[in-house]
């Protein structure tokens, strides 16, 4: 059932919010939340800024999901 809801799961990805984008693992989808680990904050006109620990995002703010091929 919903087989391609895991198919991100342990893999890079880049996720883009409105104003910003964390590229990382996506380690875990937890209810409304997903975990990145190893993850780096995207910020338009900005250096990009390795995250320490988990970044844990809410569903509703995603805009879309880029998983990262290869």
């Amino acid at each position: 059932m919903f087989w391609w809801r895991r198919t991100a799961l342990r893999k890079r990805v880049v996720v883009n919010l409105t104003d910003k984008a964390f590229a990382g693992v996506l380690w875990a989808k937890r209810g409304p939340l997903l975990v990145l680990r190893d993850a780096v904050l995207m910020q338009h006109g900005a250096a990009d800024t390795p995250m320490d620990g988990e970044v844990v995002i809410e569903r509703a703010r995603v805009e879309f999901i880029q998983v990262a091929g290869g």
